[in-house]
């Protein structure tokens, strides 16, 4: 059973209210969106947007009879304005993001999302669209590959596991996971510890793949530019490079104010301007970490719009 993660800390931060308009640009498994849709009540409405259509599917039947107040849409959340506006959706009170990937997509061997279970070396959060993992083992050069492990993943044995990447691909291309994890384990000497050896590559592969960073800056600054004063962005990441660019968005736009030489003040920053909620990210407690182990590495950060 998918298990959103820190429910109860979405709604305490993105504070739904009765006849509401919200985003939700990664609604997934469904959980939060039903949050969301419970809170606004029946004057309220929600878009609803997933790359994956499995997971616009799985969100419908979770939510139930509220799907009658939610509008889904095939769609990356980095061009959520461009998707509201087509849905004549404007000054929201909300934007929610979890990014990352859903336990339903890992459970699937057939994405190529888990070292866990052999299949394909896809990876791609839309089937439709792109290069998959296997295209890019099997297409970059070494140095390209070391770039990727290294920049996406923080894995400290980049050179080496893109070196024998293209050792194993001289011989025969890359298809599974299997082989890719086999792979990885054999560059650290089969020694596993806490975190599976696979664990960074396979993560640099799917940011890659997905082009997720990016997407995240895009879709932060779509959603700020959605929102009507006082409305809020909450956003759940899973890994530092993703908290590290909410972190400095919001802190960008919260600004800060600057003494001149000649007297008085200026204020420096991006608009709009938002006013940082949580201090620190906001982490799961210990016994949402014993009932879904996913949200043990989860980060929420929220802000507000002020103008």
């Amino acid at each position: 059973m998918h298990l959103p993660v820190l429910p109860d800390e979405v709604v305490q931060w993105l504070a739904p209210r009765p006849g509401g308009t919200y985003v939700d640009g990664t609604v997934g498994g469904g959980g939060h969106a039903k949050a969301i849709l419970e809170a606004v009540g029946p004057a309220g409405r929600l878009l609803a947007l997933d790359r994956d259509a499995g997971a616009l599917e799985r969100s419908r039947a979770a939510i139930g009879v509220l799907a009658e107040r939610c509008r889904f849409v095939q769609a990356s959340f980095a061009s959520m304005d461009e998707v509201a506006a087509a849905n004549g959706v404007a000054g929201v009170d909300g934007v929610l993001l979890d990014i990352g990937i859903s336990s339903d997509q890992l459970d699937h061997a057939e994405r190529g999302f888990s070292f866990m279970k052999d299949g394909p070396l896809d990876m791609r959060m839309d089937r439709m669209a792109g290069r998959t993992a296997a295209d890019l083992l099997n297409e970059l050069r070494e140095e390209e590959l070391a770039d990727v492990f290294f920049r996406y993943g923080e894995e400290p044995r980049a050179r080496s596991v893109a070196r024998r990447v293209v050792e194993s691909r001289s011989r025969e291309k890359l298809s599974r996971t299997g082989e890719l994890a086999d792979l990885v384990m054999r560059v650290y000497g089969g020694r596993r510890g806490r975190i599976h050896p696979a664990t960074r590559v396979f993560q640099a592969l799917r940011i890659a793949v997905n082009d997720e960073l990016k997407a995240l800056e895009e879709g932060l600054t779509a959603g700020l530019g959605l929102l009507a004063p006082g409305g809020r962005l909450v956003v759940i990441s899973f890994h530092s490079l993703e908290d590290r660019i909410v972190k400095h968005f919001m802190a960008e736009h919260q600004g800060r104010w600057e003494s001149l030489a000649e007297g008085g003040r200026r204020w420096v920053g991006r608009e709009p301007r938002v006013e940082v909620l949580t201090r620190k990210p906001v982490m799961a407690s210990a016994g949402e970490c014993e009932r879904n182990p996913r949200a043990r590495s989860a980060k929420l950060r929220a802000a507000e719009r002020k103008r």
